[in-house]
């Protein structure tokens, strides 16, 4: 067949292959052109799923007369006009080639009228590139385009549709996802009959919350930290859902690149690393987080749905969002979540794997007592980690002013809240109380009462301080008897000259033996043990598809979460006051402590109100 020039409705049906997916993408696509044009609202109307009609009306700027024709056609637009344009995106649509895609495999209609003209226009097509002359119409400020009869040229793609149920739940991710991503636009959605959204416009921080509430859901909002920060250039902010508020996939993971939603793995590696320490096997963060940059530090144009962006300073970006998140979720102390009304245990998702004939209330109460871990008991309380000192010989001691300079046992077993209440000067956990069956502690504070598994609790605190232990000591190596040759690709064993010095920081002694061969010479003494040749080519795989890699520090974290578990205070393991009060002391000092090592929440708050609600007081 001899080299030819395609007609122009076949290049306009090649590029809505790309495009046009199925009635979510025209959403899309149509719901970027309104926000482009400036409009404040937005009304959506489908029927049967998006395959019979979609119709998106908005009061945008909207379109003259004499560019309604130029609005169908391939690669015309108003958003970039140079190189330098196409180099600093700011809008959500740049190529031109949404509409005229769309109209190629559907009947739509084109009705806008302009900011400065008197009368609106309306162009029609039938599914090829001609289109009717403009008509006059009625219509306000602003533009409503109407397609009917999706793919009714092409139905080798209509067969491609999903369940009518299936294609809305789609369409309405979408919708859900642009009204996420602009906060101060109205947007309304219906199906058939039936409104299914309803969103006022929201230009307040309550407002965006409550909106935020409506999509995610309420239980995210009660179980969410409210990030923001800034350096570098780059700006973070939104909100992230607590380790508690875990999911058993990854349906809740909102991010947003200069007001567009997009899929990376380097955001997906980085908020995962924020999680690693916190979060339970197999479990998924939530999160709505917005990243803010200069335009020319982003490549919007990697892919033709813009679902993807390329990253000018990829590591820099990955560093940013991974200790932002890393130190947000460190700081959720129990003195800083109470005065955020935030309780670990407030909402959980229960994982059905961890749930147990015995408790269908609290699902993690007897976990810790099924561990069947081989510990030596000792007969030794809580004390033994909390000698009695001073306080300024002791590092652990609070500094609470609640205590005298000299730590005095029994001038604790007399404390209560209650006796502070007037001084404010009660300590987020408050005082304990009793012990509960030797698992749980018994704590009264401002607010109420608390309750804290002290197994889990020790075995956070624990497992921080072998942690800041080890970095003020650093990682010791220990040279293999025999060392270890491990056979690589070309690349990876490039890769692992290249990073010689970050494996020598981490313990490791790596040269190459040949261009497909490394050889292990040391490893850390803690992973002494471990499949290192495996650990090493996963660690070479995350440096070059990330440019780093935190599986080593990992594999030693896990190590050391062991020792702190096997270290800690045990269940039925009787405490006295002054022992108790000591460790909701450290608690409160100590990074990550609503979380045991697991993921499982440590301490939960039930303040006067759900004590009174309990026993119907008031009612």
């Amino acid at each position: 067949m001899p080299i030819q020039q395609l007609p122009s409705h076949l290049i306009n049906q090649i590029a809505a292959g790309e495009v046009v997916e199925r009635p979510a993408s025209v959403v899309k696509e149509l719901l970027e052109n309104a926000l482009d044009a400036g409009a404040t609202r937005i009304d959506i109307e489908i029927e049967q799923g998006g395959s019979k009609r979609i119709r998106i009306r908005d009061n945008g700027c909207g379109i003259p007369k004499e560019e309604l024709f130029l609005a169908l056609s391939r690669h015309a637009t108003s958003k970039i006009a140079s190189l330098s344009d196409l180099e600093h995106i700011r809008s959500l649509g740049f190529r031109g080639e949404a509409l005229p895609s769309i109209a190629s495999v559907s009947r739509l209609s084109l009705c806008s009228r302009s900011k400065d003209s008197e009368y609106s226009w309306k162009l029609s097509g039938n599914g090829g590139d001609q289109f009717e002359h403009p008509e006059p119409s009625s219509h306000p400020q602003g533009t409503t385009v109407d397609v009917r009869d999706l793919f009714f040229n092409v139905p080798a793609r209509r067969k491609f549709l999903k369940t009518e149920k299936t294609e809305f739940r789609h369409l309405e991710d979408v919708v859900k996802k642009i009204a996420l991503s602009r906060f101060q636009i109205a947007i309304s959605l219906k199906h058939g009959i039936k409104t299914v959204l309803h969103l006022q416009a929201a230009n307040d921080h309550i407002s965006s919350e409550r909106r935020v509430a409506e999509i995610f859901g309420p239980a995210f909002m009660e179980q969410c930290l409210h990030v923001e920060y800034e350096a570098a250039g780059l700006k973070l902010w939104g909100w992230v859902g607590l380790p508690t508020f875990s999911r058993s996939q990854a349906d809740l993971q909102y991010f947003y690149v200069n007001g567009r939603i997009i899929r990376d793995r380097i955001v997906t590696h980085a908020v995962r690393q924020a999680y690693q320490d916190v979060l339970y096997h197999g479990r998924h963060p939530a999160y709505l987080l917005f990243l803010e940059l200069d335009a020319n530090k982003v490549d919007v144009n990697a892919h033709p749905t813009k679902h993807e962006v390329r990253f000018r300073e990829a590591r820099l970006v990955h560093d940013f969002l991974y200790r932002t998140l890393h130190k947000a979720l460190a700081d959720i102390r129990p003195n800083n979540a109470i005065e955020q009304d935030i309780s670990p245990t407030a909402s959980i998702e229960v994982n059905p794997l961890l749930q147990n004939s015995t408790s269908n209330v609290y699902p993690f109460q007897n976990a810790q007592t099924n561990l069947n871990i081989p510990v030596k008991e000792s007969g030794e309380n809580y004390s033994q980690w909390h000698p009695v000192v001073n306080q300024e010989s002791n590092p652990f001691f609070p500094s609470s002013p609640v205590f005298n300079q000299e730590y005095n046992p029994n001038s604790l077993l007399v404390q209560t809240a209650t006796d502070y209440k007037d001084t404010g000067e009660i300590p987020p956990l408050g005082f304990a109380l009793a012990q509960l069956h030797r698992i749980f502690i018994l704590a009264e504070n401002a607010e109420g009462l608390i309750v804290v598994d002290m197994h889990a609790a020790h075995e956070r605190i624990t497992y921080e301080h072998l942690k800041r232990s080890m970095a003020e000591d650093t990682i010791r190596s220990q040279p293999l008897l025999v060392p270890s040759s491990v056979a690589v690709s070309k690349k990876e064993a490039s890769c692992a000259i290249e990073y010689a010095d970050v494996f020598n920081q981490l313990g490791f002694s790596i040269d190459r033996l040949a261009p497909e061969k490394l050889v292990i010479r040391a490893v850390p003494s803690l992973l002494k043990s471990a499949d290192t040749a495996s650990l090493l080519r996963d660690v070479l795989s995350d440096l070059i598809q990330h440019g780093s890699s935190e599986r080593i520090q990992e594999a030693i974290n896990e190590i050391l979460s062991t020792m702190a578990c096997h270290s800690s205070v045990r269940a039925n393991h009787k405490l006295s006051i002054p022992e108790m009060n000591a460790l909701l002391r450290d608690m409160e000092r100590t990074e990550r402590s609503g979380q045991c090592n697991h993921g499982r929440p440590t301490w939960t708050q039930l303040n006067l109100k759900q004590l009174d609600k309990l026993f119907m007081r008031g009612q």
